[in-house]
């Protein structure tokens, strides 16, 4: 069961390893950087749904939750299906995490490209101010 400070503590450390990969060079760092980004994605997206009250203090969201959705595909989205909450800013959330995630395997285990590493970086940079604002909104700080 992960309390709010729980995921402040996780999302800290994952903000440290970020930091400390883009100082030490994207390039450098891939799989640094597709591990944490979508682990830190996660968690801030839990913080934030247990603020709101949408999930359980025991409710764990997985990172291949986040598969994109095929334009054929007749089945709600594994997301939708495992998750099926509202709160503001959902598809734009959801966009930046399907982003990071559809990235994170060439990160972490293929070749990669310096374009696909600032892509995944800048996604997630946007899903972690969009999320941290709302979580100040709700009266936490992440930073």
């Amino acid at each position: 069961m992960t309390n709010l400070e729980e995921h402040k503590r996780k999302i800290q450390e994952h903000l440290k390893e970020i930091k400390d990969a883009i100082d030490e060079g994207l390039e450098n760092k891939p799989i640094t950087l597709g591990f944490h980004t979508s682990a830190c994605a996660v968690e801030l997206l839990e913080m934030y749904l247990h603020q709101l009250n949408l999930i359980s203090a025991g409710k764990t969201i997985k990172h291949n939750w986040f598969e994109r959705p095929k334009p054929e595909q007749k089945i709600m989205s594994l997301i939708e299906r495992k998750l099926p909450v509202d709160f503001p800013d959902k598809d734009q959330i959801y966009g930046w995490m399907y982003n990071i995630e559809e990235h994170r395997d060439s990160l972490i285990y293929g070749r990669n490209s310096p374009a696909e590493t600032r892509s995944v970086l800048e996604n997630f940079l946007q899903l972690k101010k969009r999320l941290t604002e709302k979580i100040k909104e709700l009266g936490e700080e992440i930073e």
